[in-house]
């Protein structure tokens, strides 16, 4: 069995949402957060679909959202779910900055508040889903892109801390702690009133390294749909402990799809007992594989199993405004 004292997850790799409205998302996350589209491609699963990533401004692991395009209706909020998707801020005076821009972009948002001890500003897109900017000047610091609309100092720096709510949190804890290596770092209560929440860390922590688990027993399940996360991956540095993992999980008996190569990264994925579906990608080879770096995501990218069917699949895409 492999010694799992000998393998670390990186924190957060990438969270992949889904959208019934590609081009809205496509004009948010790209006009109103200020991220850059790295990569404009296809579900590999479900070539009708687009597979869009939004990141920092070299792609860099860590920093991604990534989006299905899926004809979906909007998702029914509840536990065994991922809830909401931290953005890192470097500053509190960026939380100010933001909550004026999104004012004036008329997208929904609370006040700025605490919460685990960080300033945060929580706010929803056009199909509900929840994010919260969050305050961490001292996490990995994301790469700017010069295009951006957002200026360099209120940039977002990556994703983090990811926030789930299960029925079952005495089921999951060993997936996270003995499985995955992770510790149980502290515990807060989401609200007044509200249910307890447990942090827990990978590698060094900070919100970069960090998934907060509410334990809601008594809560109705969700229902997938757009607005919803469909899956949260974590960071596998390189290509042996990504071999290392799959060994792992199969000493573990835990069911899982087994090695994946998505072209731009290797993933491994599973099902922790509340149902939500965890990934294990590499950080590399990474999004500048088959296109120059400055060129990324201007027009659709597909890895080399999928390029013979081209016309095909370009046939099968509804148009997508790229921003100009």
């Amino acid at each position: 069995m492999i010694d799992g004292s000998t393998l670390q997850l990186g924190g957060i790799h990438h969270l992949t949402a889904i959208t019934a409205r590609v081009n809205d998302n496509l004009a948010f996350h790209t006009r109103v957060l200020g991220m850059r589209l790295v990569k404009r491609t296809v579900n590999q699963d479900d070539v009708s679909a687009y597979h869009l990533f939004y990141a920092d401004g070299r792609g860099s692991p860590g920093t991604d959202l990534t989006y299905f395009d899926w004809p979906a209706a909007r998702e029914r909020r509840g536990t065994n779910s991922i809830v909401r998707t931290g953005l890192r801020l470097a500053g509190r005076a960026s939380l100010d900055w933001w909550k004026e821009r999104l004012r004036a972009a008329g997208v929904a948002s609370a006040e700025p508040t605490e919460r685990d001890g960080r300033p945060v500003l929580d706010f929803e897109d056009a199909e509900g889903q929840r994010f919260s900017l969050t305050v961490d000047p001292d996490g990995p610091q994301g790469a700017v892109w010069a295009q951006s609309a957002v200026p360099a100092e209120h940039r977002i720096h990556g994703l983090g801390p990811v926030h789930l709510s299960v029925r079952d949190a005495g089921a999951l804890k060993p997936i996270l702690v003995d499985l995955l290596g992770m510790r149980a770092a502290r515990t807060y209560a989401a609200h007044p009133g509200g249910p307890e929440v447990t942090v827990y860390e990978m590698a060094e922590g900070g919100p970069a390294a960090e998934v907060h688990v509410a334990s809601e027993p008594d809560a109705a399940p969700a229902r997938m749909g757009a607005g919803g996360v469909h899956h949260l991956a974590f960071r596998v540095a390189t290509l042996d402990d990504y071999h290392a993992w799959n060994r792992r999980l199969e000493d573990w008996g835990m069911p899982a799809s087994g090695p994946v190569d998505r072209f731009y990264f290797r993933s491994l994925y599973f099902r922790e007992p509340n149902g939500i579906l965890f990934e294990l990608a590499t950080d590399g080879p990474g999004f500048a594989t088959d296109e120059p770096e400055d060129r990324m995501g201007e027009r659709l990218a597909l890895p080399p199993f999928l390029e013979g069917r081209r016309a095909e699949i370009e046939a099968g895409l509804k148009p997508l405004e790229l921003p100009s």
